[in-house]
C-alpha cells in the first residue's frame, strides 16, 4: 500500500542494497562473472586484490600500514582489509549494492564483513557459490597460466596445493552462510554465457 502511494506521487521508495558474495575456488570464474553482473544489475564489484593494489599503489595510510606487514612476510590483519573495504563502499552511496569477490576467505572475515555492513545499515543478501570440480579447475588454471604467464597458474602441483588450502581455510565460509540460510550454489561448468545466465536468473529474484 505504501509503495503504491509513493509511486502515485512519483516517489520511489529506496530499496535495500543487494550485497552479494561471489564464492568459489581459484579458477571458478568469479572475477569474470562479477564484471558482467556489475553492468546487468548496477552493482559494484569489490575485489580485495584490486583494493590492495589501489591502496599500495597510491601509498594511502592503509596501504602504508599493509606494507609494514607485507614487508615482514606477515599476513595483513583483517582490520586493515576491512578498512579498505569501507573506503570503497562509501565511495558509492547510490549504487544498488556490491559484489564481494575474493572476500571473505575465513570465518573471522565473514564476521568482520557482517559487522561492517551493520554499521552502514546493510547486510549480506546472499553468498552464491560457483560449483566446479577440481579437475576442471586445474585445467582452467593451467590454460590461464599459458595466456597470463602467472607462475602460480603454470604449475599443476602449485595449483593443487592452492585448491587444498582453499578447501581447508575458505570452504568453511560457505557453511557459515548456509547455517543462516544465505548460501546458494549454482553449477559453474559450461560457457561463460551459460553460467552468467544462471547467475542472472538467481540474482533477479533479489530485486
Amino acid at each position: 500500500m505504501l509503495q503504491s502511494i509513493l509511486e502515485f506521487f512519483g516517489i520511489k521508495k529506496k530499496s535495500k542494497k543487494v550485497n552479494l558474495i561471489l564464492f568459489g575456488p581459484p579458477g571458478s570464474g568469479k572475477g569474470t562473472q562479477a564484471k558482467k553482473l556489475e553492468d546487468k544489475f548496477g552493482l559494484i564489484q569489490i575485489s580485495t586484490g584490486d583494493l590492495f593494489r589501489y591502496e599500495l599503489g597510491n601509498n594511502t595510510p592503509l596501504g602504508q600500514k599493509a606494507r609494514t606487514y607485507m614487508d615482514k612476510g606477515q599476513l595483513v590483519p583483517d582490520e586493515v582489509t576491512i578498512g579498505m573495504l569501507k573506503n570503497k563502499i562509501v565511495q558509492f552511496p547510490d549504487v544498488n549494492g556490491f559484489i564481494f569477490d575474493g572476500f571473505p576467505r575465513t570465518i573471522p572475515q565473514a564476521n568482520a564483513l557482517k559487522n561492517l555492513l551493520l554499521t552502514m545499515g546493510q547486510s549480506v543478501t546472499a553468498l552464491i557459490a560457483l560449483d566446479v570440480d577440481n579437475e576442471e579447475l586445474v585445467t582452467r588454471l593451467l590454460d590461464r597460466g599459458k595466456l597470463s604467464g602467472r607462475a602460480d597458474d603454470a604449475n599443476e602441483s602449485v595449483i593443487r596445493n592452492r585448491l587444498d588450502v582453499y578447501n581447508e581455510e575458505t570452504a568453511p565460509v560457505y557453511t557459515f552462510y548456509n547455517e543462516i540460510n544465505l548460501a546458494q550454489t549454482i553449477p559453474g561448468k559450461g560457457s561463460i554465457e551459460e553460467i552468467n545466465s544462471r547467475l542472472n536468473n538467481l540474482i533477479s529474484t533479489f530485486f
